[in-house]
């Protein structure tokens, strides 16, 4: 709780800074940059700083680079109801979608930080809803494995008190190409990458997904936090101990986790 308390102060300090700039993105973010669960940050990227996660936002595709946040088993445990619908973040003054982008176009919109990871509080409930936390994701993928992925790293912050998480698309050879007047870039795909602390061990593992309705067994889709490195090409989790952190990132054992 004190680490949401801190959180919320520093919302504070980042409203100061929207109403200087003009906008919620910028370059060098108001919080603690020893967050576990952040990649490294570019002095270009969009920060989106939210009460419950991060978004490292891209106002030419439209849709996050990457979102990061910690999970902890006491948020896990939140009884907020789901918000009731989607919308644009009107702090937020660059190009970003509109509810009108994903109309009658086939697609669902995926949320990036699950609605039910956030429901320890209202504030980061409606603004998991932002169309910024939000990407062009295919119907099956979204009810189903992604889903499942969703519910097991609730399961695990239960299991481990806490969990660091960081996921988003990933875009190689727009595939899908866009949708909507403002051209939404539909993505190729997903990754999702989960860090744990178990006493003195820390254990990793990701996964990567199609965004198409192909279905698959979640360990199947289980990588190393490497490859997703590769296919994203940001680094990750670059706040654990250098050798920690390369030990660790090699890891791709869904018995760790099961």
């Amino acid at each position: 709780m004190f680490r949401r308390l801190m959180c919320h102060i520093l919302l504070a300090l980042v409203s100061i800074v929207m109403l200087a700039q003009g906008h919620r993105g910028i370059n060098e973010p108001p919080f603690d940059k020893s967050m576990m669960e952040l990649p490294a940050i570019r002095n270009t990227d969009v920060i989106l700083v939210y009460s419950g996660f991060v978004v490292n936002y891209n106002p030419h595709r439209l849709i996050p680079n990457w979102v990061a946040y910690e999970l902890t088993a006491e948020e896990v445990a939140g009884d907020v109801p789901r918000a009731k619908g989607f919308s644009m973040d009107l702090d937020y003054k660059d190009r970003q979608a509109m509810r009108e982008d994903y109309s009658n176009t086939g697609w669902d919109k995926g949320h990036m930080a699950p609605a039910a990871d956030m429901k320890w509080s209202q504030m980061a409930m409606n603004e998991s809803f932002y169309l910024t936390n939000i990407c062009p994701q295919n119907h099956d993928l979204n009810g189903n494995d992604w889903h499942t992925l969703e519910r097991m790293t609730r399961d695990w912050a239960l299991k481990y008190g806490k969990v660091w998480i960081i996921c988003g698309p990933y875009v190689y050879a727009n595939k899908y190409g866009t949708i909507g007047e403002r051209k939404v870039v539909v993505p190729d795909g997903f990754f999702k990458a989960v860090l744990r602390k178990d006493g003195d061990e820390w254990y990793s593992i990701a996964f990567v997904f199609e965004n198409d309705n192909h279905r698959q067994a979640v360990k199947d889709a289980v990588v190393s936090v490497n490859d997703v490195e590769s296919l994203i090409g940001y680094d990750i989790f670059t706040n654990l101990n250098d050798k920690i952190e390369n030990d660790v990132e090699n890891q791709a054992d869904w018995n760790n986790w099961k």
